[in-house]
Formats: structure tokens, C-alpha cells, sequence
């Protein structure tokens, strides 16, 4: 939208708010209303009548998934308060050469207020970063309210207890890397507090018809379909890396169903019984709102919903070439693996 007329419609608001008496807040209200009601006439529709989805938009939110424990019970922050953590990203990782950091590291090195940051599985440096967005909240994760994820399970547990011993122990071959490590796919929903959520992997491209929703991922370079032809899903015997996506419009909100992940996709330590429910509402020219709610009984002891504010974007998407395998990692494998042989 056009900075010029948000401007005069907050000056309409401010006058009319200006002019209404403690009591009248019926005109106040309908400021308010009017202000909603013209941005989302400034929304540019596509040939079926729904919002237009499409184009690049990328995650570049420097707010971390979960909410941390210094800010407990708090879900936003004062304007000064956001403005000093930006000071503080703008002295740790502007033009400077510290470690390359992912994901959440950023507002928590800001939050901490470290001296420089050092990040021991960095593999870059401030270089290949992306300028972070930090905003008012405190965490992606809106519900539960205190902006964390919910308890595992106990099967969940020894799932991930199970998990982190088999890790300890040198892989015998490929297929004891994750897909991620192996460079296969980064999967989704891409919500992460590591490199795979915000950041220079958060580009995406969005293409819509009235009958599909692609969604294609930078980052490994994944098309993801979503069928909006009122098709069920697929039989349960059926599984994907990504799911089975079915789509639906629920007013100006695109609302996304995908079950059928398979055992291996491991989303945070999901089980195949993942079932995620994501919303798309473009609330602006430049903003969709991408609500994410994740559901698998057998992992968490209830559902949790995030949100990200995807942010339009006038680059182009590249092709993502990550080395199928990761060569850099089966060549580690591979020389561990010989000098735990005998000398012959």
C-alpha cells in the first residue's frame, strides 16, 4: 500500500479519535473499521476472486520460536525495547566478520547482549547473513499463551532419548543422517529456530491457480503442490516427505490440511501421525500471515500454533544446489570410517 495513504488514513483515524469524547466510542470504532476495511480493498485479488497469494516472500523475522526464559510472561516488547535489541544485532553482525548465525541465535545474542558472537557449528561468517526484522513479540508460537512448545509425551521421549543415543554412535552409511544432514529435503513446515526457518533459507515463491497452491522452497529447491479441487486425501498407506496437502478458502484465509508424512520426515521429533493445519492471509500488500498449527498426539501433549509474517520480496528465487548426499559429510563419514580400520 501506497506509504502516502496509510498516512492520510492515520491521520483520519487520529482526527476523528482526537474529536470523539471519552464516552463516543462509536466513531473511534468505526475509524478503525474504515482503516481495516481500505487495506484490504488495497489487496489485489486473483482471477477467481480470492486474494493473490503470489510472488517471492521471504522469512526474515529475527523472533524466536519459543519464547525465551528472560522474557517470561511477557508476549511483546516496548517499542524502546525492540529498538535496543535492534542496536544491539546492528553491532553484533553489521559489517562485522563474527560467526554465521542461524535461526534464533540472532535475537538471542541481542537479548544476552554478548560482547561477540561464536557459534562452534557455524559455517560461515556475518557475510552470508541477511538483514533481521525484529518486531514487538517475544515468540512465533502463539498458543499455548506462554509462547512455548508443549511437554513431549513419554512415548515421545523414549523416542527422542532412543534418537539422541544413535547419534552419539559413529553412522555405519548414508542412511543414518537425517534428510537434512543429507541434503534431500528440509521438509515442512519450515518453522525452526536453526537455519531451516528464518534467514537466507527463508525465500519463497508462491503460484496459484483455482484448482492448485504451489509453494516453492528456495532451500533444496522443493515444489510443494497443494490441491484445492476438493479431492480427499490420499489412503493412509500412502506417504510423502511432505505430506498430502488438500487446500480450501475460508473467507480471504487459505486454509491448508496435510497428513500422510512419513516416520522419517521427523518434524522436531514427530511421529508419522503429524497432521498440520496452516493458514495464509495476505493482510497487507507486502505481509501474509502464516499461521501453522501442529497436531500429533503420539509427540506433543496438545497442539501449538505459530505464526510468521512472510514479507514480499522483490528478488528472484536461484537454484538451491545442495549436493544430494552432502558430499562434504560422507567424505567425514567416509574417512572416519577408515581410520577406525586395523592398519593392513
Amino acid at each position: 500500500m501506497n506509504g502516502r495513504f496509510l498516512a492520510g488514513l492515520a491521520a483520519v483515524v487520529a482526527g476523528v479519535l482526537a474529536g470523539g469524547s471519552v464516552t463516543g466510542q462509536a466513531p473511534a470504532n468505526r475509524a478503525r473499521a474504515g482503516v481495516r476495511q481500505a487495506i484490504a480493498a488495497a489487496i489485489p485479488l486473483a482471477a477467481d476472486g480470492h486474494p493473490d497469494l503470489q510472488g517471492v516472500w521471504l522469512n526474515r523475522s529475527a523472533t524466536p520460536l519459543e519464547r525465551p526464559k528472560a522474557l517470561e510472561g511477557r508476549a511483546t516488547l516496548s517499542d524502546e525495547e525492540v529498538a535496543e535489541l535492534r542496536r544491539r544485532a546492528d553491532r553484533l553482525f553489521n559489517n562485522t566478520n563474527a560467526d554465521f548465525a542461524a535461526g534464533d541465535a540472532v535475537y538471542l545474542a541481542a537479548l544476552a547482549d554478548v560482547d561477540r558472537f561464536k557459534s562452534s557449528t557455524a559455517t560461515g561468517t556475518t557475510f552470508e547473513m541477511i538483514e533481521r526484522e525484529f518486531d514487538n513479540r517475544t515468540s512465533l508460537i502463539v498458543d499455548p499463551p506462554d509462547g512455548r512448545i508443549p511437554p513431549l509425551t513419554v512415548d515421545a521421549q523414549r523416542r527422542k532419548a532412543a534418537s539422541d543415543a544413535a547419534r552419539q554412535l559413529p553412522p555405519d552409511g548414508p542412511e543414518h543422517l537425517n534428510h537434512v544432514e543429507r541434503c534431500l529435503t528440509y521438509g515442512i513446515p519450515r518453522l525452526s529456530g536453526t537455519n531451516t526457518g528464518a534467514g537466507p533459507l527463508g525465500y519463497h515463491q508462491i503460484v496459484q491457480t483455482r484448482s492448485y497452491v504451489v509453494l516453492l522452497h528456495e532451500a533444496i529447491h522443493e515444489a510443494r503442490i497443494i490441491r484445492l479441487d476438493g479431492r480427499p486425501h490420499l489412503p493412509q498407506t500412502v506417504r510423502q516427505w511432505q505430506g498430502d496437502s488438500l487446500g480450501h478458502w475460508e473467507g480471504s484465509t487459505l486454509v491448508v490440511d496435510t497428513t500422510n508424512f512419513p516416520a522419517s520426515g521427523n518434524f522436531m521429533g514427530s511421529s508419522d501421525h503429524l497432521h498440520l493445519i496452516e493458514r495464509f492471509t495476505r493482510v497487507d500488500h507486502d505481509r501474509i500471515d502464516y499461521a501453522i498449527t501442529v497436531d500429533d498426539a503420539t509427540t506433543w501433549t496438545k497442539p501449538w500454533t505459530a505464526v510468521i509474517w512472510l514479507k514480499k520480496s522483490s528478488e528472484r528465487l536461484f537454484e538451491y544446489a545442495c549436493h544430494e548426499g552432502n558430499y562434504e559429510i560422507l567424505r567425514d563419514l567416509f574417512a572416519a570410517a577408515r581410520a577406525r580400520q586395523p592398519d593392513r
